[in-house]
């Protein structure tokens, strides 16, 4: 039998800080490097960067993302970089650095270019801007959701050309039942004292006004108005241009008189431990998700997790935990049943749930029979 090609693969997206996509990229990495395989990624960088290069990717460390005309300055550049590195899968994950390897990549000769995936982590708006992202040789969807936003808003996407790859969750590192250490309680609740004895109702996700901070303080006080004992964890960073934003939530939550029954987090990288320590989770985009992987990580811990019912976390809550599916447009009715989840449960059943080695696998699957067609 004739021994398995070796390929190298480049994944492109605007930096490696933090979040659902960048994980994503650093388990591919992860996964190309211990099946023997060369792993690339290139970005800006940012904080993963020291723990991608220890798990054996190599960085290339270009500003790729960012959003000005004289990004597409990288595109001849970008050009000798593919051939003079011999790459064989060229994997894109955001949307200017899209246009940037597009470009390098359909001026190449068919023979000599790498093949081109993209991956639809979202359901941006809808522009030739975003199209972009339609226009790989194969369309990577995150959910069935994503799949039909693509043939819904891009209907010149070929179907045949996109392919279904959930995110996935390691199991072993989000175990049924799993609680953190006694030190680590210790500190966190030390930091917040207020949440110390309550019922801990959790928001996670960065400070932006899709994530439905205005709601979550409004369930809040409901919550006070019924004498549940709970507190609000909002877990999550704002950068620079949410400030204002920050500002005016930290505000509505003082004129409501409850200082002492939210805290602001902010960004973490304990995420997992306050998960597990929670006794509700919850999603509450306005615009739907494209898939929802903080809530599949808390449903993997076997903690009760609620959000509204659209997108990609109503996809996972149907499948693993339908009692937690919100109403998206009835505020009364929503506040009743997250009581009635905070005062009686129903336990999380326990399961392989959408398993990371699942998407690993289907992605690297995806890469080796691209290499065995001919190149566009």
């Amino acid at each position: 039998m004739a021994e398995e090609k070796k390929l190298t693969v480049l994944q492109v997206l605007p930096a490696l800080e933090s979040g659902g996509v960048e994980r994503g990229t650093l388990e591919v990495g992860k996964y190309l490097v211990e099946h023997g395989h060369r792993s690339i990624v290139m970005s800006a960088g940012g904080r993963l960067v020291e723990q991608l290069l220890r798990e054996g990717s190599e960085h290339v460390a270009w500003d790729i993302g960012r959003k000005r005309l004289s990004t597409l300055r990288l595109v001849l550049r970008l050009r000798r970089f593919l051939v003079e590195n011999r790459v064989d899968i060229l994997h894109v994950r955001s949307r200017m650095p899209a246009w940037v390897c597009y470009m390098a990549w359909k001026g190449m000769e068919p023979e000599n270019r790498p093949h081109f995936v993209t991956t639809v982590h979202g359901m941006y708006s809808v522009n030739p801007y975003s199209a972009i992202m339609t226009r790989g040789e194969r369309v990577i969807a995150v959910s069935d959701t994503v799949r039909d936003y693509i043939l819904r808003e891009f209907p010149d996407t070929p179907p045949s050309h996109i392919q279904v790859i959930y995110r996935g969750v390691d199991g072993r590192s989000y175990p049924y039942g799993w609680k953190p250490e006694a030190t680590w309680l210790q500190s966190f609740f030390s930091q917040f004292p207020q949440a110390v004895g309550k019922l801990l109702v959790t928001l996670p996700g960065r400070i932006t006004r899709l994530k439905g901070h205005e709601d979550f303080i409004e369930l809040i006080a409901r919550l006070k108005r019924q004498n549940l004992p709970a507190h609000g964890l909002i877990v999550g960073g704002a950068s620079s241009s949410k400030q204002r934003y920050l500002d005016e939530l930290l505000q509505r939550v003082r004129s409501m008189g409850l200082e002492t029954d939210i805290s602001f987090t902010g960004q973490r990288d304990d995420l997992k431990n306050i998960l597990a320590i929670s006794n509700l989770v919850l999603s509450l985009s306005t615009q739907p998700e494209s898939f929802g992987r903080t809530t599949l990580e808390a449903l993997r811990l076997g903690v009760p997790t609620a959000g509204y019912d659209h997108g990609g976390v109503g996809e996972i809550l149907r499948a693993i935990y339908p009692d937690g599916l919100l109403p998206l447009a009835d505020q009364d009715a929503m506040g009743d049943q997250v009581a009635a989840l905070l005062k009686q449960p129903n336990p999380v059943p326990e399961g392989d749930f959408y398993p990371l080695h699942e998407m690993l696998e289907q992605t690297l699957g995806l890469y080796r029979r691209m290499t065995c067609t001919p190149r566009s």
